[in-house]
């Protein structure tokens, strides 16, 4: 099933799809059951809430169809929809303005029943999928015996997100940590662990203590010492063939690198755990079945010693069909081999539907070819579907090339989180209120502050686009910044604390009456929507941009419309307060379906 073929349980309050419904309806009782199906193309408008612009290119449709009858106008073909369109229980007033766009202003009364809806909802009205999918979310995949650098920053943050907001749609999600745990650089580290001075006990500390330090270390040997390297490779046939000495020494790098991973996705707020690493060595044993499939399928030929797939649509330099190599001359596999059996294995043991890979953009080419194999050998003959979410690169806001460190080397991520923190310390010194609180809270505010910072500034951006890294745009609390949005949660709470209420207490029917408070209201009812596209498409950029404007839309709600202040009658000081309190439940889900704190207080 397909993520655009999703169906939901019951209509959601957002506006748009319910009245892309009427249109559809309208169109085809104006112009034939053919004309079902088109869409009305609504979008916001600047003179109503909504308009549809559908007449203008459903004239030139019209037109088409029979070239002998006289043009269309099409504002007459916007007047024969709008004669039928049954929308007076969702809409105050329907208008037909310029060359025929449909202007809509919804009804104050609509809104309210929506908000009404949300608010009585634990689930603020998010629609629950009917028929789940089961969606393996490929992200972080470090390399063992590497230290995670800011690349591994995206991958890791934005496949949390995805997973988060999959889950909350209903869906059965499979967190899968694909991390590099096998291969060539292992025979090396383990020979140079066993050289180490001092023993291998002495080895396995240094490892530990800079791993980046003791791969280059075993690395430049790797290069320079023949006698070393030819250890390396006969060390390497020996962890491949399952020598218990060699895969005890292998395990304890594999556990010291997990570690340390485990205590930056901590670090994070990122759900992922030892249970979810799935590593290239878990399918070891199942790469002489895919190669045996893609056989049986006609796909792998011999060439020049290996077993390589050919496919035609991909070329190489010589104009040729581009060699995949399956199984390299000397019987071992490599990384496209071990791709395959990890899309057989998701497919055949855990039956997913769906299998999102969150992996940089300069990989494209590689699962272009992955997914066309898998297509050719027929391992998606039930309807699964693979996805690349492509991820662009983190950049130096100086050169706009790949972020590095002084040193040339790509920046540690441990080192990149340290400066968020120290940015905010700085910044909550500087504010003045640092003094207002305890030791215990002014530290969970500053990490709620520095890790937010970090992960809203990179999800606000589409995944796959580059951004630079600008660690003080992304503490300041004011723009597109996590510190405004978190700010805008920590007035609302404050606001409840003061009126005696709790999001939950808070319930007194919403009045509409300043444009602040019906902004802030129609802005809520996209919530559903917003997480919707977003899940389908592997997008969580969109939640973050919708979190920001609902932000914006909460402070010039409070800035123009008083809640507690004297003067207020009770009606009005009630439902503003509501209206406070289904804001902060949005926004608190989801800032946690990002994986970003909501703090209480700033």
């Amino acid at each position: 099933m397909n993520p655009e073929q999703i169906r939901f349980t019951e209509p959601g309050p957002s506006p748009v799809p319910l009245l892309a419904d009427r249109f559809r309806a309208a169109l085809g009782a104006a112009f034939g059951r053919k004309y079902w199906g088109v869409d009305p193309l609504i979008r916001p408008s600047q003179h109503a809430d909504l308009q549809a612009n559908v007449a203008m290119a459903l004239a030139k449709e019209l037109d088409r169809r029979d070239p002998r009858e006289q043009k269309r106008d099409p504002r007459e073909v916007a007047q024969e929809i709008v004669d039928r369109l049954d929308v007076q229980d969702v809409v105050s007033e329907v208008r037909i303005s310029g060359p025929g766009f449909i202007n809509m202003t919804l009804s104050d009364k609509w809104i309210v029943a929506q908000l009404k809806r949300i608010s009585a909802d634990e689930r603020l009205a998010v629609r629950a999928a009917v028929l789940p999918q089961r969606v393996v979310v490929e992200f972080s995949s470090p390399n063992v015996a590497k230290v995670m650098h800011v690349g591994h920053l995206r991958t890791t943050i934005v496949g949390d997100a995805i997973a988060r907001i999959l889950e909350f749609l209903g869906h059965d999600v499979i967190r899968d940590n694909h991390i590099g745990d096998w291969g060539t650089p292992f025979g090396m580290l383990i020979e140079y662990l066993l050289d180490f001075e001092g023993g291998t006990v002495a080895g396995l500390d240094a490892f530990v203590n800079d791993t980046g330090a003791f791969y280059k270390a075993a690395h430049a040997r790797f290069e320079s010492d023949e006698e070393f390297a030819g250890r390396a490779r006969r060390r390497l046939v020996a962890l491949q063939a399952g020598d218990e000495d060699t895969l005890r020494y292998w395990r304890r790098l594999v556990d010291v690198s997990m570690r340390s991973y485990n205590a930056l996705y901590e670090r994070l707020g990122v759900k992922l755990t030892d249970d979810d690493v799935k590593g290239e060595s878990f399918y070891n044993e199942i790469l002489p079945q895919v190669v045996d499939e893609l056989e049986m399928n006609r796909l792998a030929v011999p060439s020049e010693g290996a077993l390589c797939v050919f496919l035609p649509e991909f070329r190489g330099r010589d104009g040729g069909p581009k060699p995949v190599i399956v199984r390299k001359s000397d019987g071992g596999y490599n990384y496209t081999t071990t791709d395959l059996a990890t899309i057989l294995y998701r497919l055949d043991e855990l039956r997913a539907n769906r299998i999102v890979y969150v992996v940089g953009d300069e990989q494209t080419e590689h699962f272009e070819l992955l997914f066309a194999i898998a297509q050719r050998a027929n391992f998606l003959a039930g309807g699964a579907v693979l996805e690349h979410a492509k991820i662009g690169l983190v950049t130096d806001p100086r050169t706009g090339s790949k972020l590095k460190s002084r040193s040339g080397e790509a920046v540690k991520l441990s080192e990149l989180l340290d400066g968020a923190t120290e940015r905010a310390t700085a910044a909550l010194i500087e504010s003045g209120r640092g003094e207002m609180f305890d030791d215990a809270t002014r530290a969970a505010i500053i990490d709620a502050v520095a890790m937010g910072a970090v992960k809203f500034a990179d999800l606000l951006v589409a995944r796959d686009s580059k951004y630079p890294f600008d660690l003080d745009r992304m503490i300041a609390f004011t723009g597109k910044s996590a510190g405004f949005v978190q700010y805008a949660g920590v007035r609302m709470k404050s606001v409840l604390r003061k009126g005696g209420l709790t999001p939950e207490s808070a319930v007194a029917p919403i009045l509409i009456g300043a444009k602040e408070e019906r902004d802030l209201a129609l802005h809520l009812l996209d919530f559903g929507i917003t997480l919707e596209q977003a899940g389908a498409a592997a997008e969580p950029h969109q939640l973050a941009g919708y979190l920001y404007e609902l932000a914006r839309f909460f402070t010039a709600f409070y800035e123009a419309c008083p809640v507690l202040k004297d003067g207020i009658d009770e009606k009005t000081r009630a439902s503003r307060m509501a209206l406070c309190a289904v804001t902060l439940r949005t926004l608190v889900t989801g800032l946690d379906l990002l994986g970003i704190p909501a703090p209480d207080r700033m």
